[in-house]
C-alpha cells in the first residue's frame, strides 16, 4: 500500500513539474513575432486612458504603453490590437492568453500578484481613491459623506477600500454597485448615488463627460494608495522581462533628456548611458531577444513617459492633471528606472 502511495505521489511530481517546465518555457516573444502583433487588453473606455475614438482610434497612457511594447518587439507601435475589458474580465483575459499584456488601470496588489498566476511589471500611473460630488451638496470632506449613497465598480479594489474605510471611521453608506464606468458615471448623472468613488484620475476623466465638469468636484482626500500598472501572465521570463524593460526604457529616456523629437540626434551623443539605451555602443536588447535598437524605436514612435504623460492625461489632455508623484524622482515624484546597463 505505501510502495502504491509513493508511485503516485511520483507521478504527481512529475507531472507537476512537466507543467511547471511547459509554462516556464512559453514563448510569448515567438508567438507575438509569429502573428505579427502585440494582443493588448484595455479599458472599454476610460478618457486618458484607454478610449477608443468615433473611428475606432484608441488613445491614453495605457495604450501608449502597448503601443511602445510593439515598437520594441516589432518595431512598429502601430502592430498592436486592442482588446477592451471591464473588470471582471481582465484578469481572466490575461490569463487565457486572450491578451499578451493587460494594461488597463489595474491596482497592483499582493492578492492580485500572488493570487492570480499573473506578474506586474511596474507602475505607469501613481493614483489613490477619491470621490466625485455635485458641488451643489456643500460636501467638502469624506466625512461629509456619511449616509451617503456612493457609486462604485463591483468585483475592484476601489469596493474593498469604500468599506475598509467607512467601517475603520464609524460611517455609514449605502453602495450602489455597478459592473463598469460607464455605468457609474450614469448613475451618478442620473442623480442615483450622490458621490462616485474611483481612482482620482479615473474621476477626472468621467467628469470630463459630465455635461457641466465645473460643477462636480473631487474632493481633496484620498483613502488609498493605487498604483496602475500593466501585467503580463506568469512562468514566461522573457515576456515578463521585455514588457518590464520597455517601461524603464520610457522612464529613463526622460531622465536622460531624450525625446522623439531629438532621439535622432541623440544618436550621435557621446554620453555613454544614451549610447546603451539607443543600442549604439552595446546590444542590451540582445539580453532580451531584441533588436540592439529596440529603445530607439520605442522613443521615437512612441516617446518618453514624460511625453506621453502629457498628451494622454497631463497638462496637455483635456483631463489636465498635473504630474504630482508621477514626476521624475529628480523632479520631486517617485518615478524611477532601473539602470539599463
Amino acid at each position: 500500500m505505501q510502495s502504491k502511495i509513493h508511485k503516485m505521489l511520483a507521478i504527481c511530481v512529475a507531472l507537476g513539474m512537466l507543467a511547471a517546465t511547459s509554462i516556464a518555457t512559453a514563448a510569448t516573444l515567438d508567438d507575438v513575432q509569429s502573428r505579427g502583433y502585440v494582443k493588448c487588453g484595455v479599458n472599454t473606455g476610460l478618457p486618458g486612458f484607454s478610449a477608443p475614438d468615433e473611428n475606432g482610434n484608441w488613445s491614453g497612457i495605457d495604450v501608449a504603453f502597448c503601443r511602445a511594447v510593439a515598437a520594441a518587439v516589432l518595431g512598429d507601435a502601430q502592430a498592436v490590437r486592442f482588446t477592451p475589458l471591464t473588470a471582471k474580465e481582465r484578469f481572466t483575459a490575461l490569463q487565457s492568453g486572450a491578451v499578451d499584456v493587460l494594461s488597463r488601470n489595474t491596482t497592483w496588489t499582493l492578492s492580485r500578484d500572488a493570487d492570480l498566476g499573473i506578474d506586474f511589471v511596474g507602475v505607469t500611473f501613481y493614483d489613490g481613491q477619491g470621490f466625485l460630488v455635485p458641488k451643489a451638496l456643500g460636501i467638502d470632506n469624506i466625512e461629509g459623506l456619511s449616509g451617503a449613497t456612493v457609486c462604485v465598480i463591483s468585483g475592484t479594489t476601489t469596493e474593498l477600500n469604500l468599506s475598509d474605510y467607512f467601517r475603520a471611521h464609524n460611517l455609514d453608506y449605502v453602495p450602489l454597485t455597478l459592473s463598469d464606468s460607464a455605468q457609474t458615471i450614469t448613475a451618478y448623472n442620473a442623480r442615483r448615488c450622490d458621490a462616485l468613488t474611483s481612482d482620482s484620475s479615473q474621476l477626472a476623466a468621467l467628469r470630463s463627460k459630465l455635461q457641466d465638469p465645473a460643477a462636480h468636484a473631487i474632493l481633496p482626500d484620498l483613502i488609498s494608495k493605487e498604483p496602475l500598472g500593466p501585467s503580463v501572465v506568469e512562468g514566461d521570463q522573457q515576456w515578463s522581462d521585455i514588457v518590464q524593460w520597455t517601461l524603464f526604457t520610457l522612464i529613463r529616456a526622460e531622465e536622460l533628456g531624450i525625446t522623439s523629437e531629438n532621439v535622432d540626434q541623440m544618436l550621435d551623443s557621446s554620453n555613454p548611458k544614451i549610447q546603451r539605451l539607443l543600442g549604439v555602443s552595446s546590444n542590451m536588447g540582445a539580453t532580451l531577444g531584441l533588436p540592439a535598437d529596440f529603445g530607439y524605436q520605442i522613443i521615437k514612435q512612441v516617446g518618453n513617459y514624460g511625453e506621453i504623460f502629457y498628451r494622454t492625461v497631463g497638462e496637455g489632455s483635456p483631463l489636465g492633471l498635473k504630474r504630482g508623484v508621477n514626476a521624475l524622482w529628480t523632479e520631486g515624484g517617485i518615478q524611477y528606472a532601473m539602470p539599463i546597463r
